[in-house]
């Protein structure tokens, strides 16, 4: 009876994998139709090597299996980055782009999703994000027209947490001298702790004390929901 029941609850798992893989491929064909191609070229393509090597060492069928297996994964693959860099695309523009490109950001750092600081005539924005670092201001807008309003808000914090507290400046954008949204995650993980746990959480509360404004987040794409489950992909 066990088995049986463990059979039934694994058909269900192994559809809804499926399900997501298709709707993941479904959303990035309608925005990279070259996706349909790519994954073609990186599963055909592997097949055809490995029944190459298998004509040449004895063993094409053996092989030809295990290139349709590595085909398959190299595939998926290429529809993850894919799908990774259709979904920041759409986001690129929208105000809040940046907080919904650092959903995915590691245990240990708190993105403030209210913006900080705003400048009512452009609309250039700037973003709290919090962590071992320091502190991290996010900007959206134009250099060098958005540094003034990041420099104002890097004065305005100082004076909450004093000169101990290491406050950076990160622009987020596809100009010269800004950080793509792509690379704005590994951006602020490759940066050096300056701070404990225990004066990160003491930051954190002196800086809510400051206060938000309301978050003009996008709620369209989350381009981390929309890739396929790297669990399914080790085959758990």
């Amino acid at each position: 009876m066990a088995a049986k029941k463990s059979d039934t609850d694994a058909a269900p798992t192994k559809q809804g994998r499926l399900r997501q893989y298709w709707t993941v491929f479904d959303v990035t064909r309608r925005h990279d139709p070259a996706v349909v191609w790519w994954m073609l070229l990186a599963l055909f393509g592997t097949i055809g090597v490995s029944v190459g090597l298998g004509f040449v060492l004895g063993h094409p069928v053996y092989l030809s299996i295990f290139g349709v297996m590595i085909g398959a994964t190299i595939a998926l693959y290429v529809l993850t980055r894919r799908a990774e860099a259709a979904a920041f695309a759409q986001l690129a523009g929208q105000p809040g782009a940046s907080v919904a490109a650092l959903q995915n950001l590691r245990k240990g750092w708190t993105v403030v999703e209210e913006p900080s600081a705003v400048d009512p005539r452009t609309q250039d924005l700037v973003f709290r994000v919090i962590g071992r670092p320091g502190v991290v201001l996010i900007t959206e807008g134009p250099l060098p027209r958005v540094n003034k309003l990041a420099e104002n808000e890097r004065k305005r914090i100082g004076r909450v947490l004093g000169q101990n507290v290491p406050v950076h400046i990160i622009s987020a954008g596809d100009a010269p001298g800004q950080i793509t949204l792509r690379k704005l995650t590994p951006t602020l993980v490759k940066m050096k702790p300056a701070l404990s746990k225990t004066e990160v959480t003491e930051v954190i509360k002196r800086l809510r004390a400051l206060g938000g404004i309301k978050p003009p987040i996008p709620k369209g794409v989350d381009p981390f929901r929309a890739r396929p489950d790297r669990r399914a992909n080790r085959g758990r």
